[in-house]
């Protein structure tokens, strides 16, 4: 069948505030022309982000109930380590409030001045935590993985000659090894798994550790099964335990690919580090078998594990976004191809030719967007990535926009819509005019900045 139809039956809804374009203009100038500064009731289709924001099944909800609160030793936590530990068979599974908080340990332990940590591509409170250590973070995501229009399978891949010569190069300055799956501020796009095993082979020939930001592993299990030869007759679960068999870590945002409102965790194998880590934990999240959750947070991760790696879903996940793009590329809206597994991402560079990638076309593209029809986005380029530790501004490898897709929250019309509001942006792209930043703070500056728009 062509239509896409949701593999679910809706039982709550919550009403859309309905604005005008007038009120739009004048919200998103209140909030100094930053996404994140607007109150969500004011948002028609809010795809800023699909950490946390996706809707919750019946078994979900039936299982927040039997959520125990005990500080330690609670059940909730060893249904909810035996749920990770079926998908991901690390030894050591700590359980934090959101991903940040497993990143924020994680380099309490690996960071500090003069020590650099290569990815594919760190995202933004990755880079954040790791920066505010005093290390550096380093991209090395494969030259594909920064064309847009590319086709590459596995445009998220690492590239391994140049994590071999930057390992031989920086020694013991590199702790450790990180790789993000999928790579998030690279488009959505996915890691194979034969290089997800290079990628280990080459950091443990250099004795180094290998740790993989697993926040959306179900949807890049789903690519490598479709894309990757020799996968197709294998089952997510199956792919899901490979992705993470050779490494020695993992950190995890469970608000992505775990289905769940708030959560996450920090594994490890050894010993001697996962002490460490809980000792941070104790001091700044909570106790080991809670970690800063709640037991019925505990529970809806421990149940959302086991319905993402459905097939059902993800199929229906993966072809929404590849809807969107078909329909935008159609229309002549530059996006990143193929179609990403949690978000369509907009090409703002590559369509916004008429202003300077240091005055943000993606903040631009990301704000007229909200004013002609209530969509909030997110910029992905030099607002996020151009300011360098030294102070200095580069533009980035790419001016995006993200637009993510909360699970199971919109429908097929809700998507007709985004297309819509691409027809009528695309008849005044060229009025659109850059911003620059008047005021910004020292770290991930793109969640408070402010800007002023330039002008015409």
């Amino acid at each position: 069948m062509k239509t896409i139809i949701e593999p679910f039956r809706i039982k709550s809804v919550e009403p859309i505030r309905m604005t005008t374009r007038a009120e739009r203009a004048r919200l998103i100038r209140e909030s100094h022309f930053n996404l994140f500064g607007l109150h969500s009731d004011d948002v028609l289709i809010d795809l800023l982000t699909d950490s946390g924001t996706g809707a919750m099944s019946a078994a979900q909800w039936g299982a927040v109930m039997r959520g125990d609160e005990s500080y330690a030793g609670s059940p909730s936590f060893f249904r909810f380590r035996d749920a990770v530990q079926n998908l991901m068979p690390f030894r050591h599974i700590i359980p934090t409030h959101q991903g940040r908080a497993a990143e924020a340990i994680l380099f309490s332990i690996f960071g500090g001045p003069g020590r650099v940590i290569p990815s594919n591509t760190h995202f933004d409170t990755t880079r954040g935590n790791i920066e505010a250590s005093g290390a550096l973070a380093h991209d090395l995501v494969i030259a594909e993985g920064r064309d847009p229009a590319s086709e590459h399978p596995f445009k998220g891949n690492m590239d391994i000659a140049r994590l071999d010569a930057y390992l031989a190069e920086h020694g013991d300055a590199v702790p450790v090894v990180m790789l993000t799956i999928t790579n998030n501020a690279g488009g959505g796009q996915p890691v194979s798994l034969e290089n997800i095993r290079a990628v280990a082979a080459t950091a443990r020939a250099h004795g180094k550790p290998f740790f993989i930001d697993g926040c959306r592993f179900a949807e890049n299990a789903w690519f490598i099964k479709t894309r990757e030869p020799g996968q197709q007759d294998r089952s997510i679960p199956e792919i899901v335990r490979d992705c993470f068999a050779d490494a020695d870590g993992m950190t995890m945002s469970a608000k992505k690919d775990g289905f769940a409102n708030i959560g996450g965790w920090l594994a490890l194998n050894d010993d001697d580090l996962a002490e460490q880590a809980r000792a941070h934990l104790i001091r700044t999240e909570g106790f080991p078998t809670y970690g800063g959750l709640s037991g019925r947070d505990l529970e809806a991760i421990a149940q959302g594990l086991s319905e993402i790696v459905d097939e059902d879903y993800l199929r229906y996940r993966i072809r929404t976004n590849e809807y969107i793009v078909e329909r935008l590329s159609a229309m002549g809206v530059p996006v990143v191809r193929p179609a990403g597994g949690h978000a369509v991402f907009i090409d703002a560079r590559g369509w916004l030719t008429h202003i300077d990638p240091l005055s943000y076309p993606g903040q631009a593209l990301a704000v007229a967007l909200y004013e002609i029809g209530g969509i909030r986005s997110c910029e992905i380029g030099t607002v996020m990535f151009g300011r360098q530790p030294d102070g200095t501004e580069v533009p980035a490898a790419m001016d995006l926009v993200r637009l993510a897709i909360p699970r199971r929250t919109y429908t097929q019309s809700h998507a007709d819509f985004i297309v819509e509001a691409f027809g009528e942006l695309a008849e005044m792209r060229d009025s659109l005019r850059g911003y620059r930043i008047a005021w910004e703070p020292k770290l991930m500056r793109h969640f408070t900045c402010r800007f002023e728009k330039l002008a015409g």
